[in-house]
């Protein structure tokens, strides 16, 4: 019974790895790209000058509805609950570009545990997903 138990769980672990597998490695190779994409002056890191216009033109894609703000569903999960209604100032459950790239910076700070300015490839993973 321990036996069947056991090749069981080890049967179920694999398929949840060939299953989240494809989604964890896009999701370590978008990495490189990203800040490859958000780099523009080539250092291998990204400081908030940079990160910026990305944060912009990402606001941009998602405001579909172009009505100057973003929603939790334009948002797409990139945000939770919690953390738009942090970032939401005048508590309309929107984000406005400005509080967006409010947020942004604040991430983008949260993220730079040494405090230099700039976010290795390492450092990107947490804010990655308000930039691109």
């Amino acid at each position: 019974m321990i036996l069947k138990t056991g090749l069981a769980a080890i049967a179920l672990g694999l398929s949840a790895t060939c299953v989240a597998g494809p989604f964890v490695t896009q999701a370590i190779a978008a990495q490189p790209s990203v800040l490859k994409a958000v780099d523009t002056d080539n250092d291998g890191t990204v400081d908030l000058n940079e990160a910026r216009p990305a944060a912009s033109a990402l606001f941009d894609r998602l405001d579909r509805d172009h009505d100057g703000t973003l929603d939790l569903k334009e948002l797409r999960g990139r945000v939770t609950a919690k953390d738009l209604a942090a970032a939401d100032p005048d508590h309309d459950g929107t984000l406005t570009k400005d509080e967006y790239l409010t947020l942004v910076a604040k991430r983008f700070k949260d993220a730079d545990p040494d405090n230099d300015g700039t976010l290795d490839a390492k450092e990107l993973r947490s804010v990655v997903r308000l930039l691109k």
